[in-house]
C-alpha cells in the first residue's frame, strides 16, 4: 500500500494573494506556523524553518502555481530517517478565487508512516481551513485550536483529550 494524500480546498481570493499567504513567513505565521513562526519566505533552493524547529527544503517554487518542499517524516526510536515530499498547486478559478491542492507522498509503509500520513493529512487539511479564514477574512482559526498550542506547544501527535 502506497501512503499518500491530496487535499484541496477553494479560496475566494486571486492567485498572487493565495500564493502570498504560504511563501510570506509574516502571512503564514499568522494562521499555520503560528507558534515559531516561519524563518524566511520559501524561495526555490533553500531550507527555511517552521514552529522554530521542522527544517522544510523547498525544492520548486513556481510563482502563483507551484510550491515543492522535503521535510522530515516522523519515525519510531533508532528507524533511520527520510524525509516526505509535499506539493502545493495552485489554480486560478473562473470566478477570481484559487484551488489549492496539497498532496504528501513518501512515507514508509510501516505502522509509524501510516500514523504519522493520516496526522498530515488532517494538519493539511485543517490548514487549508485556517487559510480560507485568514485570508479572506483576516482570521486565525488556529488560535486554540489544539490543546497543546494552548500551552505553547506544537502539536507533533494526535492525543486524546476527552
Amino acid at each position: 500500500m502506497t501512503l499518500e494524500f491530496r487535499v484541496n480546498g477553494r479560496i475566494g481570493k486571486p492567485v498572487a494573494e493565495v500564493f502570498d499567504a504560504v511563501v510570506n513567513p509574516k502571512k503564514l505565521s499568522g494562521y499555520f506556523t503560528t507558534i515559531g513562526g516561519a524563518s524566511a519566505p520559501l524561495v526555490e533552493g533553500t531550507t527555511v524553518t517552521w514552529w522554530g524547529m521542522a527544517p522544510v527544503i523547498v525544492d520548486t517554487v513556481e510563482e502563483n502555481a507551484l510550491i515543492v518542499f522535503r521535510w522530515d517524516a516522523m519515525v519510531e526510536e533508532g528507524e533511520a530517517p527520510y524525509k516526505t515530499r509535499v506539493e502545493m498547486r495552485f489554480k486560478p478559478l473562473e470566478d477570481g478565487g484559487t484551488m489549492v491542492t496539497i498532496a504528501e507522498t513518501g512515507w514508509r509503509e510501516n505502522n509509524r508512516g501510516q500514523k504519522s500520513s493520516y496526522m498530515n493529512c488532517e494538519g493539511w487539511s485543517q490548514m487549508l481551513a485556517c487559510m480560507k479564514a485568514y485570508v479572506e477574512y483576516g482570521i486565525n482559526l488556529r488560535d486554540g485550536y489544539y490543546p497543546s498550542e494552548l500551552k505553547g506547544v506544537v502539536t507533533a501527535e494526535q492525543q486524546d483529550f476527552t
